[in-house]
């Protein structure tokens, strides 16, 4: 072989090592999710279950809901890193109807959801949305959640979405809540009985513009609003998990399935699958519930300490769940703050969930939360938690995987460059 031909067929093997990478991660990231959920093997389906069926989707247990990783043996067909190239270069669907949609209404939801999570609901302006978090009394993290603060024809009120696999438990949270409120405040629940749809990449305003009459180059990242598109009544936010530009998009149930299949029949669109979506968050150094941050790691650990708004810090400020630990920790990092969610470039077998993270004289300092092989970047990234100082930035650390010490290096995240839209 010449130098040329011996550089490609690495890089082929490289790649392929990538893609079975990242597939085996999502599919343990699936089973750890289901196994947190609800004992039941009858999986549940999204509304467009036959449509994944007849892309060529391989399903697998997510959540409890049967959700493809990727698409084989039809023309919709890609692999794992070429769908991720799909979402960075044109645009790719993913089915996220699993996510749970709540619509909170009456005229003390505002003072309840806060009373819940970190977000200044009361000064979020009306069609703006953000990330937010659930705690609980110890300050950990219950749940990652969208909240966004909008209106319909039963007027003004708060749409959250929360994840599949934590749902249940944070419904039945927030009705114990309820019962102990007495405030004028109604929780309904919008899951099974709709679609909800991520149009992810940098093509994706062009495909959604065809079909809106709103200017979509005006709406900003978080922005949300009701639209029809192409004749069907949506709620569509610029929102989405991909680190790329984008939309979610909530439709009534009898669209979900022709709304899908619309999406699907563009040119610079294709259906997208966990291991896309895995790929692409974990790229952009955003985090997984249940594998990066839990019910025990708090928002300064985490490194969402931006997500408790400057307005809830202040003393006068309405009380969340653990908000005493939260703020201290945030007025006082170096003292409060033992240890800190990073982001790793590890030589060798890509490091994933449950690796221990030594320094290079043997010290256990840390463990990873998430890992794979970067469809983009074509080497080993991971996320994990790392005892302070050795969170720094360059810190050289090392990985156990397979019985083999491999070199790691602290990194910045996101490890590939966001591109969320802001209107000029």
């Amino acid at each position: 072989q010449t130098s040329r031909e011996r550089t490609l067929d690495t890089q082929a093997k490289m790649l392929s090592r990538s893609s079975s990478s990242i597939l085996r991660a999502t599919r343990t990231a699936a089973r750890a999710v289901a196994v947190r959920g609800m004992a039941t093997k009858e999986l549940k389906r999204t509304l467009i279950y036959d449509e994944h069926l007849k892309m060529g989707g391989n399903l697998v247990d997510f959540a409890d809901y049967a959700m493809p990783v990727q698409y084989k043996d039809s023309p919709y067909a890609q692999s794992i890193i070429e769908s991720t190239k799909q979402v960075r270069e044109k645009a790719g669907l993913f089915d996220v109807s699993h996510m749970c949609s709540l619509r909170w209404r009456g005229k003390d939801a505002i003072a309840f959801v806060e009373s819940c999570t970190v977000l200044d609901i009361e000064n979020l302006p009306m069609g703006k949305g953000s990330l937010s978090l659930i705690t609980n009394d110890q300050g950990g993290i219950i749940d990652d959640t969208m909240i966004t603060k909008t209106s319909d024809d039963k007027g003004d009120h708060i749409y959250q979405v929360i994840n599949a696999g934590c749902a249940p438990k944070d419904i039945a949270h927030f009705e114990e809540r309820l019962g102990k409120f007495g405030g004028d405040v109604t929780m309904e629940v919008q899951w099974d009985n709709r679609g909800l749809f991520a149009l992810q990449g940098p093509m994706a305003a062009t495909v959604l513009q065809k079909f809106v009459k709103e200017d979509l180059s005006k709406m900003g990242f978080g922005d949300a609003a009701n639209m029809v598109v192409n004749g069907w009544p949506c709620f569509v936010a610029r929102c989405g998990y991909t680190g790329e530009d984008g939309f979610e998009i909530f439709v009534n149930g009898d669209e979900a399935v022709p709304l899908w299949q619309l999406l699907c029949s563009e040119p610079d669109v294709k259906p997208s699958g966990l291991g896309a979506r895995d790929a692409l968050r974990l790229e952009a150094g955003l985090c997984l519930y249940g594998h990066d941050i839990d019910d025990t790691t708090t928002p300064s650990e985490a490194g969402l300490t931006w997500t408790v708004s400057k307005a809830r810090r202040e003393p006068s400020a309405r009380k969340f769940p653990g908000s005493d630990k939260i703020l201290a920790q945030i007025a006082s990092p170096k003292t409060e703050v033992k240890k800190a969610r990073v982001g790793l470039v590890p030589k060798g077998a890509p490091a994933r969930e449950g690796a221990v993270i030594k320094t290079k004289e043997g010290e256990q300092v840390g463990v990873i939360t998430s890992g794979a092989m970067s469809p983009t970047l074509k080497h080993n990234i991971s996320q994990g938690y790392v005892n302070k100082p050795h969170n720094k930035a360059g810190t050289e650390l090392v990985v156990e995987v397979r019985g083999k010490s491999n070199p790691a290096v602290v990194t910045k995240m996101p490890f590939v460059p966001t591109n969320y839209y802001k209107p000029a």
